[in-house]
């Protein structure tokens, strides 16, 4: 692991691979954004495919999430996206397959309207909470609201049930065991307090119509996978992406709600992998 500064935040970035995909790999760089309220670590059993596979993996852990410093400012998604931006300037990244989850697919897709795409080759979205995670007047698609206030109001008074609720309820629709279960629970709660409550008002409040629509002016392959069972972000919203970003390619996976990662992970590894040698 490293620390990377951005405005003065340290930046949690953990490499796998750097000098065996420059050497006997495909040379090319996966990066991976977590969603709310949890870390890099949720990527365990795809880093180690991509690995095997000779990529160049790189997690990041979003500022007030996993290992990365909890400032009291900076959570909304243009900061986020900067911080990206650092992480790829400092380590000299190119030809990067930019892949988000959740929370972190929203701000994959402000990265690429901020910064045009800058040393991204291929995006791929993830259950991704874009272009908006709640319903508006304009987009009907996404949760309400109000949704968004109890578990804003949930992690003001009793975070460690906010994340065991958000695990137990909402991650998964396939069964899986209580350890597998406890470990994703860890996860969520590992992240601050702050990070938890400031993210949230950004999933509520943020709009990434513009930066969808961005996506149209740029030759950068988009590939979209969701679960059809995922009642955080609806197949509506993924619909609306499928249609809204042209030529993008839509991967469903049938009994999969929104841990997609886990869920079917032999299948979604799959589909990850597909996307990422497809063109």
């Amino acid at each position: 692991m490293v620390h990377i500064n951005s405005n003065g935040v340290k930046i949690a970035v953990f490499e796998y691979n750097r000098e065996c995909s420059r050497e006997c790999g495909t040379g090319s760089t996966v990066m991976l954004l977590h969603g709310w309220p949890l870390s890099h670590l949720i990527f365990e059993y795809q880093v180690n495919l991509l690995v095997e596979l000779g990529y160049h993996v790189v997690g990041v852990d979003f500022r007030g999430f996993g290992a990365s410093d909890a400032p009291a400012f900076g959570y909304d998604y243009n900061q986020m996206a900067r911080d990206v931006h650092a992480v790829i300037k400092c380590l000299g990244l190119s030809k990067v397959t930019l892949a988000g989850f959740s929370m972190g697919g929203a701000v994959a897709l402000r990265y690429m309207r901020l910064f045009k795409g800058f040393q991204v080759k291929k995006l791929i979205l993830l259950a991704a909470a874009a272009p908006r995670f709640t319903k508006s007047a304009d987009f009907p698609y996404g949760i309400d609201s109000r949704d968004v206030d109890a578990m804003i109001e949930k992690a003001n008074s009793d975070r460690p049930e906010l994340c065991r609720g958000f695990v137990d309820e909402k991650l998964f629709a396939m069964p899986h065991s209580r350890s597998v279960k406890s470990w994703f629970t860890g996860i969520a709660q590992s992240a601050s307090g702050i990070g938890t409550i400031k993210a949230a008002v950004s999933l509520r409040d943020e709009d990434g119509h513009d930066d969808i629509n961005c996506i149209n002016c740029m030759n950068v392959p988009v590939f979209i996978i969701r679960g059809e069972k995922d009642t955080v972000v609806p197949v509506s919203v993924t619909d609306y992406q499928h249609s809204a970003i042209r030529n993008s390619t839509l991967f469903s996976l049938k009994n999969s709600a929104h841990g997609i990662i886990y869920d079917e992970l032999e299948n979604f590894n799959n589909y990850f992998v597909k996307a990422l040698v497809e063109n």
